[in-house]
């Protein structure tokens, strides 16, 4: 009898931690990707356990593609992306809510010798994309007429990513046209352009700017896009020097879109889980109030609307 009682307590126990294990399983959200919105759903998660403590998060970069096959393989319950999504991935079950927007930029070192001369006369969408498809523009002298010799040192991603594919885009390409040097992640290109003065490369926004200061990133420059292709910067296209002149060129539509892009969060179908559900509801409603203090800048009511529904 003793023996029996004992054997029941055992399975009793075996029960409530499988039943425990299951529980924290299910309050447990697993997200990776995109290095573009990868600041924002830490700042997001933060707030949230404030006021769910029971919620844990796992949280990893590795790029937009690598969100996006996880999403599909469900290793993970959300991949965070940062491109348009295709009528391919579509076909492959991709599920997809819209979050924030923000915009690739194309910098260079602060240490460049021609910067004053970049920032005063920009690059043309023609431009950049002879630089980074052509390959017709190697050196800063074919653009800028100088007297010497200078070679440019181009940088691109070499991780499958949304920066890279919404940049190419924008030149009328794919990421696998992009010419240059590739760098892995959104930190890794930053890093480079800042220890190269002849680079030229391109980074989200988030990378580029500081969110508490405003300012650029120290060894950071941004070239502007010389939007209308006059060969001047003008009044309305000089909006870079701090980071709430570019937030509000984005969200008027004047600097252009791509490289300005929408960022989601992406499933293998739609979620099932509770608290991933729950927590997508919270982004949407009251965590779009930490959108703009986190750098980026806030879809639509109208966007938000739709986007819920698809929740429901």
């Amino acid at each position: 009898m003793k023996k029996t009682s004992i054997i029941y307590l055992i399975v009793a126990a075996l029960i409530l931690s499988s039943c425990a294990s299951k529980a924290k399983k299910e309050r447990t959200i697993t997200l990776s990707g995109a290095f573009a919105l990868y600041p924002l759903v830490i700042k997001w998660t933060e707030e949230y356990k404030k006021v769910n403590p029971e919620v844990r998060f796992n949280i990893s970069g590795g790029g937009a593609g690598k969100g996006l096959a996880d999403a599909l393989a469900e290793v993970v319950d959300l991949g965070m992306f940062s491109r348009e999504i295709s009528q391919a991935e579509l076909d492959r079950g991709t599920w997809y809510v819209g979050l924030t927007i923000d915009a690739v930029i194309p910098g260079t070192s602060a240490d460049n010798p021609y910067l004053a001369q970049l920032k005063q006369r920009g690059l043309s969408r023609e431009e950049f994309k002879a630089i980074y498809i052509d390959g017709t523009i190697t050196t800063w002298n074919q653009l800028l007429k100088l007297d010497e010799e200078a070679q440019m040192s181009v940088y691109t991603r070499a991780d499958a990513c949304g920066a890279a594919e919404t940049w190419a885009k924008y030149i009328d390409a794919g990421q696998e046209d992009l010419l240059g040097i590739g760098i892995f992640g959104d930190p890794g290109l930053a890093e480079a352009l800042t220890k190269d003065p002849l680079s030229i490369g391109y980074n989200n926004t988030i990378y580029v700017y500081d969110v508490k200061t405003g300012k650029k990133r120290p060894g950071l420059e941004v070239i502007p896009i010389d939007i209308n292709g006059n060969g001047v910067i003008d009044a309305e296209e000089d909006f870079y020097e701090d980071f709430s002149g570019v937030l509000d060129a984005i969200a008027k539509g004047v600097y252009p879109s791509p490289p300005a892009r929408e960022l989601y969060f992406v499933a293998k179908g739609k979620p099932q889980k509770q608290a991933v559900i729950d927590f997508i509801k919270w982004t949407l409603t009251e965590g779009q109030q930490y959108v703009t203090e986190a750098g980026y800048v806030p879809i639509s009511q109208e966007l938000i609307q739709n986007y819920l529904e698809l929740l429901n």
